[in-house]
């Protein structure tokens, strides 16, 4: 079901445990998204950062509480339906990228319109053909498509690689684009111009930004800065956990 709201996301008393644990590694008593804003999370490492966005992105259940996002109740949704839900409304920046090393450049970034009738709809909507499309995000994110579109992404460079997995992300223009420290393995100089390119695409979209680093330089562009231990009220107890190994 799917409900009108301001908020892209809403999570409402979420609790999450591993399975054969009795602690918890999240305990989220709110936590709230507004549409096109551009949150930068943060947290030391093994605090949960990268489960919370594998919560919001219909890849793991939590055990409690409710997760809603573009309107969509996640826990309603079946398995199929999450899958659907995932490429339908999200769009995710892995840290390792995850391009498909067998697929040409253009073809990792339509890889979302192959199997989301709404994405494929959203980035036709201005009537050009979908390559014209992805010459669009080419261009946008500096690349020149006549020299790389038919590349295999093994060929390019990291930090072209990092530029076609955000291209990827944004074609249809997802609701929501989550990244998961997509900045970790570049230069000071290289990470602003990447994030200037990213915010400029993100509002051209119109989509939410929900950014994971470590890189507190970056978090005075964002709307919003988020440290998750401040959300998270079990984050006193893996702390202790983390300084007892």
């Amino acid at each position: 079901m799917t409900e009108t709201t301001d908020n892209i996301v809403q999570l409402d008393q979420l609790s999450f445990a591993w399975p054969g644990s009795n602690a918890a590694v999240l305990s989220i008593p709110e936590f709230t998204m507004k549409r096109s804003e551009r949150v930068f999370l943060k947290g030391p490492s093994g605090s949960g950062k990268t489960t919370l966005l594998s919560i919001i992105s219909a890849v793991l259940a939590p055990q409690a509480g409710t997760v809603v996002v573009d309107g969509v109740s996640l826990g309603t949704l079946r398995s199929g339906q999450k899958d659907q839900f995932r490429v339908d409304r999200i769009g995710l920046v892995f840290q390792q990228f995850n391009l498909l090393p067998f697929l040409s450049v253009r073809d990792n970034i339509t890889l979302p319109c192959r199997f989301s009738k709404r994405r494929r709809n959203a980035a036709l909507k201005s009537e050009l053909k979908l390559n014209d499309e992805v010459d669009r995000l080419l261009s946008a994110m500096h690349l020149n498509p006549a020299e790389v579109q038919n590349k295999r992404v093994t060929e390019l460079s990291v930090g072209q690689q990092q530029r076609v997995a955000v291209a990827r992300a944004l074609i249809g223009r997802p609701a929501l684009v989550i990244a998961d420290e997509p900045t970790s393995a570049l230069d000071s100089d290289t990470r602003q111009a990447f994030i200037d390119l990213l915010f400029a695409e993100v509002d051209a979209a119109g989509s939410a930004l929900l950014f994971v680093s470590h890189d507190a330089t970056l978090a005075s562009a964002f709307d919003r800065r988020v440290d998750l231990r401040d959300l998270n009220k079990a984050s006193a107890s893996l702390e202790l956990q983390a300084d007892s190994l």
